[in-house]
């Protein structure tokens, strides 16, 4: 409880702390409910967001448009917004009408399409929402070019193309990659370097995490910064892509990919999830639980902190808590 009073004294002027800068890998609905959490504690938070992906309506809007998929920002706009609900629901809102150039478009994702068309890029595109949305911190695209993820062979071959495709056929892959060379702009570069620790947020391992790591001026960077990196483990795992996965399996993968760092941190649920949702899980959308396997995290040289963060939703879903799990990152914060 220490920390969470003295979060209230700095939001009121009175507590002297620093502000901790903290930089989100991710992407997806994982990274969306982290950061709506974080949004609500005295941290200056930058996101970089995979632009890869390729099903749905971003798929469309990519194909259609030239341009690198906007869903993903869309999302994480939205979940670190501060203005009114209504305003919020609006940009959610989703046609339904079959026959219509506008089904399964999501206002928000027009509204970003446009943008792209009005401010140049999409860079500038989501600054704009930003201001719109009153959002405290800063959202960045990983790229600003249409790009593709591709799954190659042991032999190196371009087999898989495209993150629906790489997703469904994760076993048969050997590497990543993208479809061609991209390059990460300076303003990344200088976040990574001024930050005070680097999430890689909960989210699809393969197709929203990894995504970020097979870009090598990501690692370089990364690599020369002296901020301890954390992970955010995954609830359930990820139907094709971490089947059997434990947390320690997840955080193999990512010390493989960070090429000569390795993860410093690991914020785990401990808490026993209902047998009853666990076995839904696993009968109606074939996910298990995510073990956290303290042991051989502990011998990939990780400290792990752990607690009680998910949530079941309206819904019926496993969330992760976002008011608990980035109150445990603001701890952590706070120890230095």
């Amino acid at each position: 409880m220490l920390y969470f009073f003295r979060a209230i004294l700095f939001c009121f002027g009175f507590g002297g702390v620093k502000v901790k800068k903290v930089i989100v890998f991710g992407g997806g609905t994982g990274l969306s409910c982290l950061l709506s959490g974080l949004k609500l504690f005295p941290v200056e938070v930058t996101t970089v967001i995979t632009v890869s992906d390729n099903g749905s309506s971003t798929g469309v809007l990519k194909q259609e448009f030239d341009i690198p998929a906007v869903g993903d920002v869309g999302k994480v706009l939205l979940s670190m917004a501060n203005v009114d609900e209504d305003f919020v629901k609006l940009l959610r809102y989703r046609f339904h009408k079959a026959g219509s150039s506008l089904d399964n478009h999501p206002v928000r994702n027009i509204l970003l399409t446009a943008l792209i068309d009005l401010k140049g890029n999409l860079t500038e595109a989501t600054r704009y929402m930003s201001r719109l949305l009153q959002i405290k911190g800063e959202v960045l695209p990983l790229s600003e070019e249409r790009v593709e993820l591709v799954g190659k062979d042991e032999m190196g071959n371009p087999e898989y193309y495209g993150e629906e495709d790489v997703s469904r056929n994760i076993r048969r892959i050997a590497s990543l990659s993208y479809d061609h060379d991209i390059h990460i702009g300076n303003r990344v570069r200088q976040k990574i370097a001024d930050a005070d620790l680097i999430i890689f947020s909960p989210g699809s391992l393969y197709t929203s995490i990894l995504p970020h790591l097979i870009v090598e001026d990501i690692v370089e960077e990364i690599r020369k910064s002296p901020a301890p990196i954390m992970y955010v483990s995954n609830l359930v795992t990820q139907p094709g892509e971490t089947d059997g996965y434990n947390v320690s399996d997840h955080l193999a993968v990512l010390n493989r990919y960070l090429k000569g760092r390795k993860v410093d941190i690991v914020l785990s649920n401990n808490t026993q999830i209902d047998p009853e949702v666990a076995e839904k899980y696993l009968r109606t959308e074939n996910k298990t639980l995510v073990e956290l396997d303290r042991e051989k995290i502990a011998a990939q040289g990780a400290r792990i902190i752990e607690g009680d963060i998910f949530m079941i939703d309206e819904s019926g879903s496993i969330r992760h808590d976002a008011l608990q799990t980035s109150f445990l990152i603001f701890s952590y914060l706070m120890e230095g």
